[in-house]
């Protein structure tokens, strides 16, 4: 199908969807005036707006820099860089954040609601682990009244969140997680399983070793919370076991209030995902035991979309390497990666984000010291699959595994030998404690000349790396496949908001095939290599996920899309393989009846009707 373009969106935009996008969220207007004429003058903007936070005498050379990665969408920060850089909107250029930890008391409660309100109206996403709110039926300490549960007041956050969009903040995103042994794991369970209840919240249950432990030898699960809060209930003898509670930095007496089978629970959570998508799943232990930073902080949440687990008051700095812009001669026998090409956009982009923590606002005094204590950044890739169709290779064979491997794995080492440089020019981030640091499983698997690196230097950056699921920065530049998915569909229908908040559809051509008619002809027959989610096996999925993992250490946003016919029985060991093989969460989506699509695959395409949604789980 040809596009007729008009002038406005030649020459970087080959599709009016990507010229929307980028005139709806990321054309900077103050009132009725339009300051960014074109898309040169967004990456004009926010270049210069980066290069302040150097010394003046070299901002000038920097501003050229990151706008040479900029241009072209060779380099895609998030959202918030894009939207709100060299603008005089009070926002934040960060995507997302995980909130504080939730005091169990009325004024506990309302105090984060608070905090949340105020980041999402300066454009973040929120994620909150709501496990230290008593369990529903135990009694407060100090009124004596009974406690309604946690997934009650989860119904609080949503309406604000509602309340928030109604007044032109963007579309809200938040994650909420709840540990397996909280009494009330099966209310948060099922808690969407009735339309239009927590329409704004993704849920992820944090599963520890020892449950699944428990799962695998069909052992009894207790159900606990922290005696210290139980105090006023009359609960006899019941024993008491030590876990360590969000919040606490040890293992604290916890009281047995009911005891499951571990194997039931764990049917419960993945026949609900079966059935409604959700809830996802953190294999917290995981995350913990391989996090840079395990000496000084505990992770039990991750930002909306799960690319990155973060303490409390933890943000997200993200950008994406676009991976289509590095294939010179594509379709042809001399395909190949431009691969100094990709080393030194890589380390110009971890500049620019590194910078972004200096120029940036923030919604909270306690996320600004977080965020520059740790200087974490996110960055990732986009346009995989593509990419991978460019080169000839089939996104499920072994060697474009074996490629997308060596991709990461030279964008991480670049990143941090571009990080130790930096610490060497800057100075490491304040948290930095050198023999701790080199203690992290991560780190101990880099190379030795990174690892000697970081002893001398210290680094700039505590985490670079993480895969965020990029779907509305991938359809700005120009429809490439998001992330590190598969091709939803070569040809498809997409409802987008324009900047009137109206509703207006798109049939949308995939990059890599609007790319193949050019060189080939409308006519020609699709080499093999296009093939899209739906034709996958989902382990296809799951094995390119933990392809990637080893050089990623923040997390991988992966939705695994799982045909509608499949046994649940085949379904739960897709959560197996990924527990077994290192993954720090997992994903699915099987289509339902109950369930409505944002994507319509166009008849005749490759794929069926379908919800893809790590799409639109993207908070930017």
């Amino acid at each position: 199908m040809k596009v007729t373009l008009g002038p406005e969106l030649a020459p970087h935009f080959h599709e009016p969807v990507s010229w929307q996008i980028w005139d709806a969220k990321y054309r900077y207007r103050e009132g009725t005036q339009l300051r960014d004429q074109t898309i040169e003058d967004t990456w004009r903007r926010v270049a210069q707006a980066v290069a302040a936070a150097e010394p003046e005498t070299e901002r000038a050379r920097w501003a050229e820099r990151f706008y040479q990665v900029l241009y072209g969408f060779k380099f895609l920060p998030g959202g918030r860089i894009l939207a709100g850089a060299g603008t005089r909107h009070r926002v934040t250029l960060f995507n997302c954040f995980v909130m504080g930890i939730i005091e169990d008391s009325l004024e506990g409660i309302l105090d984060s609601l608070k905090e949340g309100a105020l980041t999402m109206q300066q454009g973040g996403g929120v994620g909150y682990d709501f496990s230290t709110l008593r369990p529903a039926g135990t009694r407060a300490r100090t009124t004596g009244t009974i406690a309604s549960g946690p997934v009650s007041f989860m119904h609080i956050w949503d309406a604000t969140c509602a309340t928030l969009l109604s007044t032109g903040v963007r579309r809200g995103a938040m994650m909420a997680t709840l540990r397996c042994d909280h009494p009330d794991i099966e209310a948060f369970i099922t808690a969407k399983h009735q339309a239009g209840v927590l329409t704004h919240f993704n849920l992820s249950v944090q599963v520890f070793d020892a449950f699944m432990e428990a799962v695998r030898r069909d052992l009894d699960w207790p159900l606990v919370f922290p005696a210290a809060s139980l105090e006023s209930e009359p609960l006899g003898d019941r024993p008491i076991v030590y876990r360590r509670w969000t919040g606490t930095d040890r293992p604290v007496p916890c009281r047995i209030l009911r005891v499951v089978k571990a194997r039931a629970l764990w049917d419960a959570i993945l026949r609900s995902t079966y059935d409604y998508a959700e809830p996802g799943v953190l294999f917290i232990d995981t995350i913990n035991r391989v996090n840079n930073l395990a000496y000084r902080e505990y992770i039990t949440a991750t930002n909306p979309c799960g690319e990155q687990p973060l303490p409390p008051y933890g943000a997200c700095n993200l950008g994406s390497l676009n991976l289509t812009r590095f294939v010179r001669h594509p379709f042809t026998p001399e395909a190949a990666l431009d691969w100094e090409g990709l080393r030194e956009t890589v380390a110009v982009a971890v500049r620019l984000l590194d910078n972004v923590i200096d120029v940036s606002g923030f919604p909270l005094p306690a996320q600004a010291e977080q965020a520059r204590a740790t200087r974490r950044i996110g960055l990732g890739i986009t346009g995989l699959a593509d990419a991978l169709i460019m080169l000839g290779l089939h996104y499920a064979s072994e060697e474009a595994r074996r490629l997308a491997a060596q991709l990461m794995r030279t964008i991480c080492y670049t990143a941090y030998r571009t990080s130790i440089a930096l610490a060497r020019e800057k100075g490491p981030f304040p948290f930095f404690e050198r023999e701790r640091y080199l203690e992290s499983p991560f780190i101990q698997a880099l190379p030795e000349d990174i690892r000697q690196g970081i002893a001398t230097y210290g680094i700039r950056n505590s985490h670079l790396l993480s895969i965020a699921p990029t779907g509305t920065t991938s359809l700005l530049a120009n429809n490439i496949s998001s992330g590190i998915e598969p091709v939803f569909a070569y040809r498809y229908t997409r409802h987008v908001l324009n900047a009137n908040g109206e509703r207006q559809s798109y049939t949308l051509t995939d990059y890599a095939l609007r790319l193949w008619h050019q060189l080939h002809g409308e006519t020609a027959a699709l080499p093999e290599a296009f093939v899209d989610a739906q034709h996958l096996d989902p382990f296809e999925h799951l094995k390119m996920q933990a392809a990637l993992q080893p050089y990623v250490d923040g997390a991988i946003s992966k939705t695994i899309n799982v045909p509608p016919d499949t046994p649940f029985s085949t379904f739960r060991q897709l959560y197996d393989w990924a527990y077994d093989h290192g993954l720090k969460g997992c994903t699915t989506y099987r289509p339902s009846a109950v369930r409505g699509a944002v994507l319509e695959v166009v008849s005749g395409s490759m794929g069926e009707s379908t919800h893809c949604c790590s799409i639109e789980r993207e908070a930017d």
